[in-house]
């Protein structure tokens, strides 16, 4: 059984498409220095859609940022 990092699962959701798989990992990060709150607040928008709606947040724009910054700090 090979035994995968946390980053290249990351890798392997983000070309698979599946963000809010991707999201979801990193957002567990300990560190996540510039791209923390893109993070967080993708996977906000992914697991509470309805109160970023409250807060009057585009939840689309949300997911948008979080994947830029996945892009930004694991490669494309």
């Amino acid at each position: 059984m090979e035994i995968k990092s946390k980053s290249s699962a990351v890798r392997e959701h983000m070309a698979a498409g599946r963000w809010q798989e991707a999201i979801r990992i990193v957002a567990r990060f300990p560190r996540l220095d510039q791209h923390r709150a893109a993070i967080l607040d993708a996977h906000g928008a992914y697991t509470n859609p309805r109160f970023f709606t409250q807060i009057d947040k585009d939840i689309e724009a949300l997911k948008k940022a979080g994947q830029a910054a996945l892009i930004e700090r694991f490669g494309g």
